[in-house]
């Protein structure tokens, strides 16, 4: 066992001080806590965060319900860092056991069921930690509202080359700095959810209503260039001449795993069923399309940017929103909300743990929600749990379409 030198703080206040310490230094990977005191909470993750150019603790938990909920930590002055540090102990008293990925190496906290606490290999990360002197200016893995940071992808890729995205000297062109901070953010994303996907093996992606297929080029190479897995991954679209040219980049790339189909993908046929299945901005109920998909093929991981929601629009018919429908801007901001959420809702009902996140900042498109679903291991949808979402989203449905 190894301790902090600060003493005082108890055990849990050290491992909540080198959480914060890790990344005001910019070497937190992540901070993963496990063994839940409260059953209405599976898991907990910590990683470091650019909000409002102020660096940030975002807290996830993952809650027995199938949602996520975050919470944000200032961490960028001497007052915000102590109440950070205390929160975060706060945190630490609700779990058993806590381990603290960073650049430099792993440590952990245990709790036994008699109370005993136990700190491994902090005293040696502190140490490192507090060589690096001043302040890491980025943290690692930060993404947030403000992405002044070094990406996933850097521009001098070769098929952002090919796509339009970036020069031959790899400089991105001005137009294209949206859609190179979406791909990156896009990809941080899916970092965030790999742990999720099988380890071992042909990794099967499908990207359905993939147009231009920025995201099916950028996740084939993040798989398989920047990770080294082997990757069959297919994007589906009707567009012939968009998957003509699409075809034609693969190839010319080299990237062998990567195939473009046309067609419908409400008849898409696969002989290996997808892991992770991706969707950017498909239109209005193909997105619907999309995620019946995924459940079907039992999908490991699902992540889908709906694009416009025009169905729940034309056919809401509740008097008691009559204040809002009336309105047509915040009727369709009404009708947005609600269809996403009727979505999340509907796949939790399938054994989904689900979350509703920012892709990109809406000052660059408004189009810029992500719907996050990761399938649970154990599943059971007789389940009173799952039987429960599908009530709720029966129920929703029936007030906004006055169906009763």
């Amino acid at each position: 066992m190894t301790t902090s030198a600060n003493d005082s703080l108890g055990h849990r206040g050290q491992f909540a001080e080198l959480v914060v310490l890790c990344a005001e230094k910019g070497i937190l990977k992540k901070a993963v806590f496990s063994k839940s005191c409260n059953k209405e909470i599976l898991r907990a993750t910590v990683t470091a965060r650019i909000i409002g150019k102020r660096l940030m603790l975002q807290y996830e938990t993952f809650h027995a319900d199938n949602k996520a909920k975050h919470q944000n930590l200032d961490i960028s002055s001497s007052d915000a860092k102590n109440l950070a540090i205390s929160a975060v102990s706060d945190i630490i008293g609700d779990f058993m056991q806590i381990n603290l990925i960073s650049t430099v190496g792993d440590c952990e906290y245990k709790r036994s069921s008699s109370g005993k606490e136990t700190l491994l290999r902090v005293s040696r990360i502190r140490s490192v930690a507090e060589e690096k002197g001043a302040s890491a200016t980025e943290p690692v893995c930060t993404s947030g509202n403000n992405r002044e940071k070094n990406y996933i992808l850097n521009g001098r890729e070769p098929f952002l080359i090919l796509l339009g995205v970036s020069d031959q000297n790899g400089r991105i062109y001005d137009k294209k700095r949206p859609k190179f901070r979406q791909i990156n953010r896009f990809l941080e994303l899916i970092r965030d959810v790999e742990g999720h996907l099988p380890a071992d093996g042909t990794l099967r992606i499908c990207d359905l209503c993939c147009g231009k297929s920025y995201l099916s080029f950028a996740v084939y190479h993040y798989f398989a260039n920047v990770l080294g897995r082997n990757v069959r991954m297919t994007g589906v679209d009707l567009k012939p001449d968009v998957i003509e040219h699409c075809s034609s980049v693969a190839k010319k790339l080299g990237f062998d795993g990567l195939e473009f189909v046309c067609g419908d993908i409400t008849g898409y046929v696969t002989d290996q069923t997808p892991q992770l299945v991706i969707s950017l901005h498909a239109c209005d109920t193909a997105t619907d399309i999309v995620l019946d998909k995924a459940v079907e093929w039992k999908a490991d991981v699902i992540l889908s940017t709906p694009c416009c929601h025009h169905e729940l629009n034309h056919m809401l018919n509740c008097p008691q929103l009559s204040f809002i429908a009336e309105h047509s801007m915040l009727r369709q901001k009404f009708c947005d909300a609600a269809t996403d959420a009727l979505r999340l809702k509907l796949l939790e009902s399938y054994g989904y743990f689900t979350a509703a996140l920012e892709l990109i900042d809406p000052e660059e498109t408004p189009k810029n929600i992500m719907l996050r679903a990761v399938r649970q291991k154990k599943i059971d949808i007789g389940s009173a749990k799952a039987q429960k979402a599908r009530a709720e989203y029966e129920n929703a449905k029936r007030f906004l379409l006055s169906l009763d």
